[in-house]
């Protein structure tokens, strides 16, 4: 399985740039893990709903040129589905039996994504009702990613 992962953004602080290439390591004998990151607007305090609007296109234009036609498309968003992480684990194993051999997990910037990505999404995904920054968003992804691996190969993992 190819799992990409596209985000908004660059990881600066070393404390998630660590996390993340830790669990990105721990995943390489299951998947091969791409992560694809485009340059986050800035927005200024106060912005207005437009402003903000504006920003989130702007990231979902970067984000769409490395969408890949034959990939899955699961974009992150707290509307989205909320599961357990056995059956996370199931869905990435059903997604396997089927075929498929290529995921993309798109993480909005600070404002979250554009309707334009969640549309094309497969699915929209959700880990919490409550909000994350977006690079501990990326840290949670990956390690869920890798805690499905290790539940669908009956592996032990901590609970």
């Amino acid at each position: 399985m190819r799992i990409d992962v596209l985000a908004a953004g660059k990881l600066k602080d070393g404390f998630y740039r660590d996390a993340a290439d830790e669990y990105a390591k721990r995943l390489s004998r299951y998947v091969k893990l791409n992560i694809i990151e485009v340059k986050d607007e800035k927005t200024s305090e106060g912005a207005s709903a437009h402003e903000c609007d504006l920003v989130k296109q702007a990231e979902a234009k970067r984000l769409q040129r490395h969408v890949a036609d034959d990939a899955v498309l699961i974009p992150l968003c707290i509307e989205g589905k909320e599961m357990p992480s056995e059956e996370f684990a199931g869905f990435i194993s059903d997604l396997e039996n089927r075929g498929e051999s290529h995921v993309q997990f798109v993480i909005g910037g600070s404002l979250g994504l554009d309707e334009s990505l969640k549309e094309k999404g497969m699915m929209k995904l959700s880990f919490s009702k409550m909000t994350f920054p977006h690079q501990l968003m990326r840290v949670i992804l990956l390690e869920q990613i890798y805690r499905a691996y290790r539940i669908k190969n009956n592996e032990p993992y901590h609970k």
